[in-house]
């Protein structure tokens, strides 16, 4: 056969050997928008090394690694005792303890500690998503534990430890652990106040809990967060929060009885578990008996900020991807990115890419902040941005992936990972209809959660005429509340397009918040990404997406 029939041409190479952090200016620009001059270059520095990791060939073969081999159930030995243990790839433990090492657990007790650990939680899960989950329940079960004084002293050392350990000891033999949650139940799901899993004192300051939990995910972690209910006429009758050890205090293993792992559409790498308490499975209570929900309201919020910010990461992927592919691949006599309609499609999706960066960013900048301005901006802010966009991530995942045409639909593109993933963040940690009735919740409950967002959205005022309008709407929609919950939806998408907005127009170069006001405040839009308006500078907005220098 003549050798000339296999010559490769016209093929864009593997987006491989760079740096992820280094070559996303919306990432890097918001990092030294909101860390301190004093730390920005140490900030940078440690990101940097991530996103050279990130982008480098040994991370991008474990994350297909450990998508390629899930997690294996293994319930009994082979003499018939229980085991209740699950094995993972190799890969998906050197993925685990890199993200430990730099920091993805170790954001709550230092300077700037949010904001780098979001910045480094959205480089470092480009590289494989799955892990993202154990890191970010780790993350934030530190301020529901400081509920419980005498357990914090114990657990946070260790889950904000950069040591990862993996197996089952007790909390005292480790140099570090995971946590994880266990929250819905098969009949509640969402409503975890349907939960009907039962504690009841066992002494020393123990519970034994009976019942089933329906999504445990990253079974093998050290400890976990869940709710029961204790005997009828404690506390005020909700649930109370306890910490469930996988491994007892005097080393034994506590009964933590693992029925199967789901069989999921994404995230194949990560363990989702079913999980049942028989009655002699001990936990230690975490704030207020019947109080469990306030309890986990902080962890809950900052796993809502992170699944943002995980959409954030599928989105900045999946648009590199679509960017380097066409920057490379030619047809019909050009370059794809020069072809006017991909470049409108490449632009598009750029502008949800980094619409969806700034919102994640200011959140965990918020956090850092910590005042009570800024802790009622995220009141409202969070579930509004948890609600968008993790919803903008689909539609980007598999326009990006159609930007490589048949290319794209083959699994060694990497691409079908992504877009399987893509709606997983929408629907963790409460689906849309969870958000935006927790918006208006807060709405109706928190007037200083309006004050705040509102503030906020006001240092955008007369910078762009479109804003400006779109907060007029805004404003409008929020004095009406008559029948909201029919519109709980629309308000929490207007709600996040005009904060994202107001941060691109403080923030962004012209041509981006140009594009973004024209498209999702002004009207100039149709239904699918690529019908952006004419007369905008897309090719300014498509080479700021560009994750390498143009060949």
């Amino acid at each position: 056969m003549a050798a000339g029939t296999h010559t490769v041409t016209n093929q864009a190479p593997p987006l491989v050997g760079y740096d992820v952090y280094a070559a996303d200016a919306a990432l890097t620009e918001a990092v030294e928008r909101y860390v301190a001059p004093e730390r920005h270059a140490e900030a940078d520095a440690e990101l940097t090394a991530l996103g050279r990791a990130a982008g480098s060939a040994e991370a991008q073969r474990w994350g297909a690694e450990a998508n390629a081999s899930p997690p294996v159930l293994h319930t009994h030995d082979r003499y018939g005792h229980r085991l209740d243990e699950v094995s993972f790839h190799p890969s998906w433990h050197r993925l685990l303890a890199r993200g430990v090492a730099a920091g993805l657990t170790d954001a709550w007790g230092r300077p700037d500690g949010h904001v780098r650990r979001a910045a480094g939680f959205l480089v470092w899960t480009q590289a494989e998503a799955g892990h993202g989950c154990p890191l970010s329940m780790t993350h934030a079960a530190v301020p529901a534990l400081r509920a419980q004084p005498e357990l914090a002293a114990v657990w946070e050392p260790l889950l904000t430890s950069r040591t990862y350990e993996p197996g089952l000891a007790p909390a005292a033999a480790k140099a570090g652990a995971l946590a994880g949650m266990g929250m819905t139940e098969k009949q509640g799901g969402s409503d975890v106040r349907a939960n009907t899993t039962r504690a009841e004192p066992a002494g020393d300051g123990a519970y034994a809990l009976t019942g089933h939990k329906w999504f445990c995910s990253a079974p093998m972690s050290d400890a976990f967060l869940v709710l029961a209910r204790t005997p009828d006429g404690a506390g005020s009758g909700g649930p109370t929060c306890f910490l469930l050890p996988r491994v007892l205090p005097d080393g034994s293993r506590n009964t933590f009885l693992l029925q199967r792992l789901k069989d999921k559409l994404g995230n194949r790498s990560n363990a989702s578990a079913e999980v049942e308490f028989d009655g002699t499975t001990l936990a230690w209570r975490v704030g207020e008996e019947g109080r469990g929900i306030p309890a986990i309201i902080e962890m809950v919020a900052a796993t809502r900020v992170d699944c943002a910010t995980a959409a954030a990461a599928v989105m900045r992927q999946a648009v590199a991807q679509a960017v380097h592919h066409c920057t490379y691949r030619t047809a019909f006599g050009g370059v794809l990115a020069d072809k006017p309609l991909m470049r409108n499609v490449l632009a598009d999706l750029a502008l949800e890419s980094e619409a969806a960066t700034a919102l994640a960013l200011r959140l965990a900048a918020a956090y850092d902040a910590g005042t009570d301005e800024e802790l009622a901006f995220l009141r409202l802010a969070v579930p509004a941005a948890k609600y968008w966009v993790t919803k903008r991530c689909t539609p980007v995942a598999a326009e990006a992936l159609e930007c490589l045409g048949g290319n794209g639909y083959v699994e060694d593109s990497g691409m079908p990972r992504l877009l399987r993933e893509a709606p997983l963040n929408s629907i963790w940690e409460g689906s849309g209809n969870v958000q935006a009735l927790d918006l208006l919740r807060a709405l109706g409950r928190e007037p200083r959660a309006v004050d705040a967002v509102l503030t906020e959205i006001g240092r955008a005022r007369g910078a762009d005429h479109r804003l400006d309008r779109a907060v007029k709407d805004l404003l409008t929609e929020l004095a009406d509340l008559a029948g909201v919950e029919t519109r709980a939806r629309r308000l929490a998408e207007r709600l996040a397009l005009v904060l994202q907005g107001a941060l691109l127009v403080r923030h962004a170069p012209a041509a981006v918040a140009d594009a973004f006001c024209a498209s999702r405040l002004g009207g100039e839009w149709g239904t699918e990404l690529g019908t952006l308006p004419h007369g905008l500078n897309l090719r300014a907005v498509v080479d700021r997406a560009r994750p390498v220098p143009a060949p």
